[in-house]
């Protein structure tokens, strides 16, 4: 009987899912590696040559994408986006919110959605307001 191996693509959107998906987790290279199957050091190396960006970038791209349409709801407290977004420190959640976006979480919130964009779908406005930095 002969097995057929899976590409290694394939390994790597099973580990990138996993972080759409758990993003407010502890994942950690270790993790994501062996959910792809492969080694830590070959995980990051892969990943990053296949998606263009690290899987610490990616993961903390989609906490901060998470953050931002949570905050643009402003039911929670910055407090409580940090927590809910997977940081365990208010500090480092705005540190990082204000290298990415440009402006700390509470000025992004009382900023808001522009009016243009207020009708939009939100796929689209966390298509165009996507952390770049």
């Amino acid at each position: 009987m002969t097995t057929m191996r899976v590409p290694l693509a394939r390994h790597l959107l099973r580990a990138r899912d996993l972080m759409d998906r758990c993003y407010a987790e502890p994942l950690d290279v270790a993790a994501l590696a062996r959910s792809a199957r492969v080694s830590p050091q070959h995980f990051a190396r892969t990943f990053k040559h296949t998606f263009g960006e690290t899987p610490h970038r990616y993961l903390l791209t989609r906490r901060l994408e998470r953050a931002k349409a949570l905050l643009r709801e402003g039911e929670l407290t910055v407090t409580q986006v940090c927590h809910e977004v997977g940081f365990t420190s208010v500090g480092s959640f705005s540190t990082q919110f204000k290298r990415f976006v440009g402006e700390s979480p509470s000025a992004y919130r009382a900023r808001a959605v522009p009016p243009e964009l207020a009708t939009l779908p939100s796929c689209l406005v966390s298509m165009w307001t996507r952390p770049t930095g």
